[in-house]
C-alpha cells in the first residue's frame, strides 16, 4: 500500500538481501517475458555497494535457473573520469566484476561510458550513448540507487530535469562518500560521465534501491517537494518507479516514525513511549510538561481516547526515560532493581565486547568499556577484523623506519628489517590507485593496528589475554571489497563464544558503517547465536546481548533501553583512549561523508543524547552512551 504521505511507491522488505532478490527477481521476470516475444530487454545499471548484492542474484539465476541474458542489452548510468576501464574501482570492472564475466550476455550489448574519451569529444560521444537508447525504443527497466545528497546516478544536486548524459563535477560529499573504494580522498576522480536526469526519467520503469543509512533521504525524495536540489525527488514525477528498500532505510518515513499519523496502530508501551517522546522533542518541553492540548494538536487523540489521562502517559514515559539511565552497565550488585536494565546476578559477570575494528570498542562504547572494568567485571575485547586496509602507506615506511633504528640502536642485526624497508618503499612509491597492497604490508598494517588496540585495552586495565584478535576471513581481501559471510568466520566466533561463555555481550548493532564491515560482523555474530541456542548450549539462556552504534549513527532516543552517562573527566579520558589510535588520527582513510574525526563524532553523539535525555525532562549529563538489546 502506499501511504498517503508518499509521492513514490515504497517497497519495504526486512533485509537488503530481500530487497535485492525481488528486484532480481522483477528483471529476471522482465527478461523472459521479453524472450518468450523475441524481444530484446534493454536494461539500465547502476554500480556502488547497493547493487551488489542484486547482481550475484542475477548470476545465481542465471547458473541454477537458466536466465539467459542473450537478448539482454545493457546501458549503465555512469563512470568516473578520467580512470583506466580496468583500474579496480572503475565501473567498467565492476560489471564485469560481479555481472557480465559470469552470466551469457553478448559483449557487443554492453553499454558503458568510455573514460578514456578525449575530453573534447565528450560531448559527442555522449550524444551518441543518448542516441543507442533511443534507437533501442527506450530502456525497459532502469535500475538506480541513491547517493546521501539525493543524487540518481552522478546527477548532483542542482541537476536540471532536462539534463541528458554528460560529463559532471562531483559533489565533495559525493567524492568523501567514495573515497573508501580509492583508500584516500585526494585519489577520487573529480570528474564523472552519468546519465541525465532526463535520460532516466525516459525509462518505461524505475526500481531504485536503498538500504541501512540512507533513509534521510529516502524519505526527502519520496515525502518532499519535488526539487532539483534533491535530484531523486523529480523521480515523483514517473509513471512507474518504485523505491524499493530494507527496514533501516525506511525509518524517517511517516509510516513508520510516526505511524500514528498514518493511520490507526496497536498502543504498545514502546510505541507510546516512542510518540510522546518524540511529542516532547518536537514542542521541545519535558515529557511531563505534555498537555491533552499537545496531544490533541499533533496527531495522538486516539492515544488519550485509548489510554486516558495525559498526565498519566507523561508518568508513563518518564519512568521508562528514567529506568534506562543506570551508571551500572553490569547491574548494580547486592540490590533488587526490577526495573533496571541489567541483571544484579551474577556479579561479577564475563562480558564480551566484540569490535569489528581495532577501533570501535573505545570510540563506540568506551565509557561504558572502562565502567565495566572498574566495577569489577571480567572484560574481554574480539576484534573481528584486522583493520588493515584503513591505515596509510605512511604508517607502514614510517613504523618500519623505526624497527631497523631500533634494532641498529641495540646492536640486533637489521639486515632483515632494511630489506623489508626497502622493498616497501619501492613498491609505495609505484604503487597505482587501484593496486592491492602486498602480503608483507598488509601484514604490517595489521599489525600496526593490532598494537594500537592491545595498548588501548592496557590503558582501559585490560591484561593481553583479555584481548582476542579473531581475523575473521571474509575480510582479509586486501581490498576495500570483502567476501560475504562464509563458514570458517562463524566457526571461528563461535568458538570463542563457547570458550568464554559470556554473560553480556556487546557488539556493533549499526549498519552505517560505510564499507559494510559492521553488518557483516552482526551477521556473523548473530548466525552464531542462533546456531549455539538450537544446539541447547547452557550458558546461552544466561547470556544477554547489547548493541551500541558506531562511529556514525546513534539510537533513536525512544529506542535506547540502557544509557550509560559520563562524566567530564570520563569523556576526557574516552578521548585519550581514542588518541591511541594514532593510525586512525588526522587523516582517517574511510570516513564516510563525515570530514571529522573519530573522537569529535564520538563525543558529539554523546553530548547529544545526553541533551535530548535532559530535553526531555532527565538529569543533564555531560554525555551518554546509548544501547539497545537483542532478544535472540
Amino acid at each position: 500500500m502506499v501511504d498517503s504521505f508518499e509521492k513514490i511507491a515504497v517497497a519495504i522488505h526486512p533485509s537488503s538481501k530481500d530487497g535485492s532478490r525481488y528486484v532480481a527477481q522483477q528483471i529476471a521476470q522482465l527478461i523472459r517475458e521479453k524472450q518468450k516475444n523475441n524481444q530484446l530487454c534493454v536494461l539500465g545499471l547502476a554500480t556502488g555497494s547497493t547493487p551488489i548484492s542484486m547482481y550475484a542474484e542475477l548470476v545465481r539465476l542465471h547458473r541454477e535457473e537458466g536466465l539467459s541474458f542473450k537478448n539482454v542489452i545493457s546501458f549503465n548510468l555512469d563512470e568516473y573520469y578520467p580512470i583506466e576501464r580496468d583500474a579496480f574501482q572503475s565501473y567498467w570492472s565492476f560489471m564485469h566484476r560481479h555481472l557480465f564475466n559470469h552470466v551469457d550476455i553478448d559483449p557487443a550489448n554492453i553499454h558503458i561510458p568510455d573514460a578514456n574519451w578525449p575530453k573534447e569529444e565528450i560531448k559527442k560521444h555522449c550524444a551518441f550513448y543518448e542516441e543507442a537508447i533511443e534507437k533501442l525504443g527506450g530502456i525497459d527497466l532502469q535500475i538506480l540507487g541513491i547517493g546521501n545528497n539525493g543524487h540518481i546516478g552522478f546527477n548532483e544536486p542542482g541537476s536540471s530535469i532536462y539534463s541528458k548524459t554528460r560529463l559532471v563535477n562531483l559533489d565533495n560529499g559525493t567524492r568523501l562518500a567514495n573515497a573508501y573504494e580509492f583508500q584516500n580522498m585526494s585519489k577520487v576522480p573529480r570528474l564523472a560521465i552519468t546519465m541525465g536526469i532526463s535520460t532516466i526519467l525516459k525509462a518505461k520503469r524505475i526500481l531504485l534501491m536503498a538500504w541501512g543509512m540512507k533513509s534521510a533521504i529516502v524519505a526527502k525524495a519520496v515525502e518532499g517537494h519535488v526539487t532539483e536540489q534533491v535530484p531523486a525527488s523529480i523521480l515523483q514525477q514517473h509513471g512507474d518507479c518504485t523505491f524499493v528498500i530494507d527496514e533501516p532505510a525506511a525509518q524517517e518515513l511517516t509510516r513508520i516514525k510516526y505511524p500514528w499519523l498514518a493511520g490507526e496502530i496497536e498502543w504498545t508501551s514502546q510505541m507510546i513511549k516512542k510518540a510522546v517522546v518524540n511529542l516532547g522533542l518536537k514542542l521541545k518541553k519535558s515529557v511531563l510538561s505534555l498537555t491533552a492540548h499537545d496531544y490533541n494538536e499533533h496527531g495522538l487523540s486516539d492515544l488519550l481516547v485509548e489510554k486516558g489521562d495525559s498526565y498519566e502517559i507523561n508518568l508513563q514515559v518518564f519512568y521508562m526515560l528514567r529506568d534506562s539511565i543506570t551508571g551500572w552497565p553490569g547491574g548494580k550488585p547486592g540490590v533488587v532493581l526490577p526495573t533496571h536494565p541489567e541483571r544484579s546476578e551474577p556479579y561479577p559477570k564475563k562480558c564480551l565486547i566484540f569490535s569489528p575494528h581495532p577501533d570501535d570498542d573505545i570510540i563506540s562504547m568506551g565509557g561504558t568499556f572502562m565502567r565495566l572494568h572498574d566495577q569489577g567485571h571480567e572484560v574481554h575485547v574480539a576484534y573481528q577484523t584486522s583493520g588493515n586496509i584503513a591505515v596509510t602507506d605512511e604508517f607502514v615506511t614510517r613504523f618500519l623506519d623505526f624497527a631497523v633504528g631500533f634494532e641498529d640502536m641495540f646492536g640486533i642485526d637489521n639486515n632483515k628489517s632494511q630489506q623489508i624497508l626497502s622493498a616497501a618503499r619501492t613498491f609505495l612509491a609505484s604503487k597505482k590507485k587501484d593496486e592491492s597492497d602486498t602480503s608483507e604490508i598488509r601484514a604490517i598494517k595489521g599489525l600496526i593496528r593490532r598494537c594500537e588496540a592491545k595498548a588501548t585495552c592496557r590503558y582501559v586495565g585490560l591484561t593481553d589475554d583479555r584481548c582476542h584478535f579473531m581475523n575473521l576471513p571474509f575480510y582479509e581481501t586486501g581490498t576495500v571489497e570483502k567476501k560475504p559471510m562464509s563458514e570458517t568466520d562463524v566457526q571461528i566466533t563461535m568458538e570463542l563464544l563457547r570458550k568464554l561463555k559470556p554473560h553480556q555481550i556487546y557488539c556493533a548493532g549499526d549498519l552505517a558503517d560505510p564499507h559494510g564491515t559492521h553488518k557483516v560482523c552482526l551477521d556473523i555474530i548473530f548466525e552464531s547465536m542462533h546456531r549455539l541456542k538450537a544446539a541447547g548450549e547452557s550458558w546461552i539462556k544466561d547470556c544477554w546481548v547489547w548493541l551500541y552504534k558506531g562511529a556514525w549513527q546513534e539510537w533513536d532516543i525512544s529506542e535506547i533501553e540502557m544509557a550509560i552517562p559520563m562524566s567530564p573527566d570520563q569523556v576526557m579520558k574516552k578521548r585519550f583512549g581514542i588518541f591511541i589510535h594514532q593510525s586512525q588520527k588526522d587523516m582517517v582513510p574511510f570516513q564516510g561523508t563525515d570530514s571529522r574525526e573519530f573522537w569529535q563524532r564520538a563525543e558529539d553523539r554523546n553530548a547529544n543524547t545526553a541533551n535530548l535525555y535532559a530535553e526531555l525532562g532527565m538529569t543533564k549529563y555531560a554525555a551518554m552512551e546509548a544501547f539497545v538489546r537483542w532478544h535472540y
